[in-house]
């Protein structure tokens, strides 16, 4: 059993290397680039004008464009700005973090054209909720069901049972360094915190999904506040090693003979593949939440999630490899969640080691709760049948208390597949209709040079297939 098992994890990481190495790195990148130039930056030109749509209020009925931005980044700020962080600069060296800049800063226009077609195309939901995501966006514009139902089964492989089951394997490994190696290898503790675990989530899987979006909304930004918090200490008191670690990120970056010499294992590699599974720009994952938002025009939601993207990456991310890099303990036989315990612990001793696992264990599940909301979504899409549902959520329930007993290698190799798969599908659709989003674009920008509160109603763009702005 043991040896199908080591197969098995050898085969997927064999088919993630393969995936990332000869396709989507350069996929991701060329898509960004486009969209970057077609939309004239505008993951830069509207920072400002995104403040002010969070401040817009709706009924409470509603998801607001502040509730839908917290449930992304609820999926999107976790284990990937933390310990993926520490395994990227681990694999990839430290140039691992320019490229996962890039993936961000170039992805940010990818992820404006997403979900600015994720809310064209949303649908409603009773009186007040709304849905959608690139599952209704292919079937509504493309006027292709059965590609949007296949996207939808590699959105629901990707966050129900993929990337939950890395979430749950990395919150448990969290206890490791509590009870030591060997005691967490020879005791039933996975299976202890895997059932506990399944038992909490089953609460928000069975439950409402604004429950969602209200602890979402709560937890994300004090944990992301304090965690970043932390890291600005661990800046300062290192101040003058910040120079160096710059240098060695841009030194690392662009060493051609190292990066051609194993391209699978380069920083470029590397860095796209943690950069893209932390900020999902392109992925065709956060659209599904920017759908559920009340807003006045598409392109406020589409702005929302370009700063999601920057929060992120440039923002988390960032702020834990220079924690990484920071530290002078030796890194070489660490890896995951174990090397950024160590990290921390050596900044700040006791409260280091405590600090980050319990952000790890709150991160974790809060990206668990904002995974499945995605899943759930995709999984209406194919079908509203409610018994189907209820084996659905139970199976979602079932993956997180498996996901607690993976190994390191296998949960990321598995959840590098699946988000593979997924964007790959996603990438093609929005550049075939990115054109749309640039009539939005455009409409939105007339407006406010206007001195409008930019308001959308389709057919004054050219557009007849929607359902939500007539």
């Amino acid at each position: 059993m043991q040896n199908l098992y080591d197969l098995f994890g050898a085969v997927v990481g064999e088919a993630s290397g393969f995936l990332y190495t000869y396709w989507l790195v350069f996929a991701l990148i060329l898509c960004g680039l486009y969209l970057t130039i077609a939309t004239r930056f505008i993951q830069v030109r509207f920072l400002r004008d995104v403040f002010g749509v969070l401040k817009e209020r709706s009924q409470k009925e509603h998801i607001s464009p502040f509730g839908a931005l917290m449930i992304s980044t609820a999926s999107r700020v976790g284990i990937g700005n933390i310990v993926g962080v520490s395994v990227a600069i681990a694999s990839g060296g430290s140039g691992a973090l320019f490229w996962m800049w890039v993936s961000a800063i170039v992805g940010g226009a990818s992820a404006f054209v997403e979900s600015t077609l994720a809310q064209v195309y949303k649908r409603r939901v009773g009186t007040h909720r709304y849905k959608g995501g690139p599952a209704y966006y292919i079937e509504q514009a493309l006027g292709s069901r059965k590609l949007g139902v296949i996207f939808a089964i590699s959105l629901i492989f990707c966050f129900a049972y993929g990337f939950n089951g890395l979430q749950a394997f990395t919150l448990t490994s969290s206890f490791e360094v509590f009870v030591g190696s060997e005691v967490f290898a020879n005791s039933p503790l996975t299976i202890f915190v895997g059932l506990i675990l399944a038992i909490l989530v089953s609460f928000f899987f069975f439950g409402d999904d604004s429950k969602s979006a209200l602890i979402s909304s709560i937890l994300v930004p004090i944990m992301a506040f304090g965690y970043f918090a932390v890291a600005l200490v661990v800046i300062g008191l290192n101040v003058d090693k910040i120079p160096l670690i710059f240098a060695s990120v841009l030194q690392e970056a662009f060493d051609f003979s190292a990066i051609f010499g194993g391209f699978a294992g380069s920083a470029i590699v590397i860095g796209i593949k943690r950069g893209l599974y932390s900020n999902e720009a392109g992925m065709g994952s956060a659209p599904n939440a920017a759908a559920a938002a009340h807003t006045s025009h598409p392109a406020k939601q589409g702005m929302v999630q370009t700063l999601s993207v920057f929060i992120d990456t440039l923002i988390i991310c960032t702020a834990s490899a220079f924690m990484v890099l920071c530290s002078s303990i030796d890194k070489a036989e660490l890896k995951g969640m174990a090397l950024m315990q160590a990290v921390m612990q050596g900044h700040f001793g006791t409260f280091g080691l405590i600090f980050v696992s319990v952000a790890i264990v709150l991160f974790a599940f809060t990206s668990l709760i904002g995974n499945y909301f995605y899943a759930e979504a995709n999984f209406k899409f194919i079908t509203e049948n409610k018994a189907a549902l209820q084996v659905f959520r139970f199976s979602a329930v079932v993956m997180v208390f498996v996901g607690a007993q993976l190994n390191l290698g296998l949960a990321w190799d598995l959840a590098d597949i699946f988000m593979g798969l997924m964007a790959s599908i996603n990438i093609i659709v929005i550049l075939f209709l990115s054109n749309i989003a640039l009539k939005v674009l455009r409409d939105y920008e007339s407006q406010k040079k206007a001195g409008k509160n930019p308001v959308f109603r389709a057919e004054s763009v050219g557009i007849y297939n929607t359902e939500c702005w007539k």
